[in-house]
């Protein structure tokens, strides 16, 4: 005779047993995702708590220093630390320093802001049309390849490519292209920018080109999984109406992925924006001065920091590094103050957020 199932009384029964473990899963389920939930929770307020605590550091680091540089900080075009043997311990408005001192940020912020535009006008454009042919134009397997070497360029190191850029790069556009360029550019007001002394090859040039190559695969790659994603249909509607390749991405697959593909420039914007080691090897690092031309030597916000912070140390009132540290905090609102533009334009344009997170 075949068993059949304990038969569950009033007073429980076998049944009391298959109960209690069931309430104890149920139980188990509901703590887990108690504990999933608030394990995400606290994960979502850490990337918002390590920007707090870093624009509360700087800015009290920086107090002093806006203080005494004043509104002048933006205008002046000097980096001076006093240091020197006939250095003295000073006091003004209530902050110590060195005699002498006295900083201005402007041609940091300019080469930061020049190096950045010259990067997204080369760089995007390629990374585009390279996402483009990789997707549509190459054979599967090659595609692959090529990708996988795109995303190792992603991951070299800035102080190689900055080395290349000094040793090789920057040399061979000194000697063989830029001379080129300078000679035969137009004597107008807007392509003067073009004109003049070449240098050797360390410049606001060289500095942009090389940041265009550091952030191209970072759009291309982001640029290339946006365009995967774009339904098939809609294209083949577009070639079979008559529209040639070209008219088809123009028309179709890029206004598809518009948006995304300004968060892919935003991300590399602000891989341009906070380079510090490539630029600091290849532009120069003309302290206190704009670059004339585009061929000139200059630095960026970052260069500054990388390459003064050490002598900024031997200034015993710490004035220097104060000074440094509200330098940084002109950039962190920088790189902010681009990076929520970014979104509004996509929320203008769109009527939506960047592809990530939720937007401003």
């Amino acid at each position: 005779m075949a068993a059949t199932a304990p038969v569950v009384g009033p007073d429980g029964g076998a049944g009391v047993p298959l109960l209690r473990r069931a309430g104890d899963g149920l139980r188990a389920a509901v703590k887990g995702g108690s504990a999933l939930k608030w394990t995400g929770r606290i994960g979502a307020l850490v990337p918002l708590t390590a920007l707090g605590f870093l624009l509360v550091v700087l800015l009290v680091e920086a107090i002093p220093a806006l203080r005494y540089n004043g509104a002048g900080f933006f205008t002046k075009s000097v980096w001076d630390e006093g240091t020197g043997y006939n250095a003295t311990i000073v006091t003004t408005g209530g902050v110590k320093h060195l005699s002498g001192a006295d900083y201005g940020a402007l041609p940091e912020i300019v080469g930061t802001l020049q190096t950045s535009a010259i990067a997204l006008i080369v760089g995007v454009p390629i990374s585009i049309g390279a996402a483009l042919f990789i997707v549509e134009r190459l054979p599967r397997r090659v595609a692959s390849g090529i990708g996988v070497f795109m995303e190792l360029l992603a991951g070299i190191p800035s102080v190689i490519i900055g080395l290349w850029g000094a040793l090789t790069f920057g040399p061979i556009l000194a000697r063989d292209i830029t001379p080129a360029i300078a000679r035969n550019m137009p004597d107008v007001p807007v392509l003067n920018w073009f004109r003049g002394a070449v240098g050797n090859g360390e410049g606001l040039l060289t500095s942009g080109l090389v940041l265009a190559i550091m952030i191209i695969p970072i759009v291309a790659s982001t640029t290339r999984d946006l365009i995967r994603q774009v339904p098939i249909l809609p294209r083949e509607g577009a070639i079979a109406l008559g529209m040639s390749d070209a008219q088809c991405a123009r028309k179709v697959t890029l206004p598809w992925v518009s948006s995304g593909i300004i968060g892919a420039a935003v991300l590399g914007l602000a891989r341009a924006l906070g380079e510090t080691m490539a630029v600091a090897m290849c532009c120069g690092v003309a302290l206190g001065s704009v670059s004339s031309n585009i061929y000139g030597t200059m630095t960026t916000i970052a260069a500054t920091i990388v390459t003064d912070l050490d002598s900024a140390f031997l200034d015993g009132t710490g004035f220097a590094v104060r000074s440094i540290a509200e330098l940084a905090l002109v950039l962190m609102v920088i790189t902010l103050a681009v990076n929520v533009g970014a979104r509004f334009l996509v929320r203008r344009v769109s009527g939506t957020a960047l592809p990530v997170g939720r937007g401003v």
